[in-house]
């Protein structure tokens, strides 16, 4: 992934489909696709549980830490489920 893209989230969505596409050996990318749904979802439950806890906490840092956690779980699902981001984005555009 190039440090200086602009867009970061497709670019880790990109990263993702490559493990997808092309397995690791260690991958937790890996260990997630081959866990399957029910354990990517319960990933983003977590993660997104988490974010609300710091968040209700004012812990601004430690919020950013868990919605990256929760942003990368979610592109995970994406990716496992075959939605893409620009999917997502015309969704977001008809809101």
């Amino acid at each position: 992934m190039d440090s200086n893209s602009k867009n970061v989230s497709k670019d880790l969505y990109n990263l993702i489909l490559d493990r997808k596409e092309n397995p690791v050996d260690g991958s937790y990318t890996n260990y997630l696709f081959d866990k399957g749904i029910e354990k990517i979802g319960k990933k983003v439950g977590e993660e997104a549980i988490e974010a609300i806890i710091s968040a209700s906490r004012g812990n601004k840092e430690n919020t950013v830490l868990e919605l990256a956690d929760l942003f990368y779980h979610t592109l995970v699902m994406m990716a496992y489920l075959g939605i893409t981001p620009e999917e997502v984005e015309e969704e977001l555009k008809k809101r």
